[in-house]
């Protein structure tokens, strides 16, 4: 039931789709030009360079290779196994990873854009909240994509600004002062929560490195949607269950108890977002976050048990999306109901799933692949505030 069983089913439904009238054993042509063959191996030679692995799968697919390669022009061997890629090569295969179209992406690519503008432009942004996008550029930079304008006259004089997703205009970022207590403390961040607290914007991703705020933002700003503004009805966190290192075994208890290391990191956010906030115990001697639980405003589980749900009308974050899988991303994006908005937080740089990397992670696949719609929106956070010694950490080792 893992996902490289369910690749497996998949990969059989299809090759049994191709059997109609034909016989793979001596190859089907396929609509895109080629055919595909299924082979089922030669006898590995004495000489065989690798024999010493004994009769294993990762033998026999490489001996083929290389009886394909001595008898063919180019053989092409692609294979998502390092080591295979490795040994292929040492025999003299060409050997290549596989690699999904639109899968392997970069962040550079979604990082905001810095427009020099002329100062009566700023001056109006300022003072109307919006302005024509042709007023400030030729090109179309897409729906939700990110501006920092920045007077030519007078570098210091700036604004902040985002594409609409619904019209072709700019419009300041605008915030509250405060959202849940806390203030942005960086234009990135400022950027993170004008997506957040707009509703036009169903799927926003927050993309950094450990400390710059990803699930603090998306916490404070579904607990002030949810909570204070009525707009949801129901705030819901969900993490991948991966461990960091060697994993400690079975958990004692029910599932909430089994829950609770996993899902430590966000009651410690929630915590500090609702220290302050006695209104939210209402003379119930209840911790807050077991208030908000119990009143039906907050949802914590694991992303394990997603499948096959419905949740509409919920401010639905995804923390450490980084350790999910394209398909995965795909699960939980395709759950949100109607008024429904979700939230991927992660970092790249931060992967304990052995079967992604910071490319080809659901997270950065999501940011990509939709990148310039109109329901999508991505910031890149770079700018750590946790602490000196956390910006240390994450940047030198």
């Amino acid at each position: 039931m893992s996902e490289r069983g369910r690749n497996a089913r998949q990969v059989t439904r299809f090759l049994d789709s191709l059997r109609d009238g034909k016989r793979l054993s001596e190859g089907v042509p396929m609509a895109g030009g080629g055919t595909l063959q299924i082979h089922l191996g030669v006898e590995t030679p004495a000489d065989f360079p690798f024999v010493e692995n004994g009769d294993t799968a990762d033998m026999r697919i490489l001996a083929l290779a290389d009886s394909l390669a001595k008898a063919r022009s180019e053989v092409i061997f692609i294979t998502k196994d390092a080591n295979l890629r490795i040994k292929a090569d040492a025999i003299g295969i060409n050997s290549v990873d596989y690699v999904e179209r639109g899968s392997r992406t970069s962040l550079d690519a979604l990082d905001h854009l810095e427009l020099e503008t002329p100062q009566e432009a700023i001056d109006q942004l300022f003072q109307h909240k919006k302005l024509p996008l042709d007023r400030l550029v030729a090109d179309d930079p897409g729906p939700n994509a990110l501006l920092l304008l920045r007077d030519q006259a007078n570098p210091q004089h700036t604004a902040l600004a985002r594409r609409q997703p619904d019209e072709d205009a700019i419009s300041l970022a605008d915030l509250p002062r405060k959202v849940s207590g806390i203030s942005p403390k960086n234009l990135e961040q400022r950027f993170a929560l004008d997506l957040l607290l707009d509703s036009r914007v169903p799927l926003v991703n927050l993309v950094g490195k450990a400390g710059t705020g990803k699930t603090l933002l998306a916490l404070a700003a579904g607990l002030m949607l949810t909570v204070d503004a009525k707009r949801y009805r129901r705030l819901l966190v969900a993490r991948p269950i991966y461990p960091m290192g060697r994993d400690i075994g079975f958990l004692p208890g029910e599932l909430e108890e089994k829950l609770r290391p996993w899902m430590q990191p966000i009651f410690d956010n929630l915590e500090l977002l609702l220290m302050d906030r006695s209104e939210s115990r209402q003379a119930h001697d209840l911790h807050p976050v077991r208030y908000l639980i119990d009143a039906g405003l907050l949802e914590i589980e694991a992303l394990t048990y997603i499948r096959g749900r419905s949740l509409p009308n919920q401010f639905m974050i995804v923390d450490e999306a980084q350790n999910l899988t394209p398909h995965e991303v795909k699960t939980v994006i395709t759950r949100a109901g109607t008024e429904t908005k979700v939230v991927l937080t992660g970092d790249p740089d931060q992967i304990d799933n052995p079967y992604v990397d910071a490319m080809s992670n659901g997270l950065s696949y999501t940011a990509h692949r939709l990148r310039g719609h109109p329901l999508s929106g991505t910031v890149v956070l770079r700018r750590g505030e946790r602490s000196a010694l956390a910006e240390l950490g994450a940047d030198r080792l």
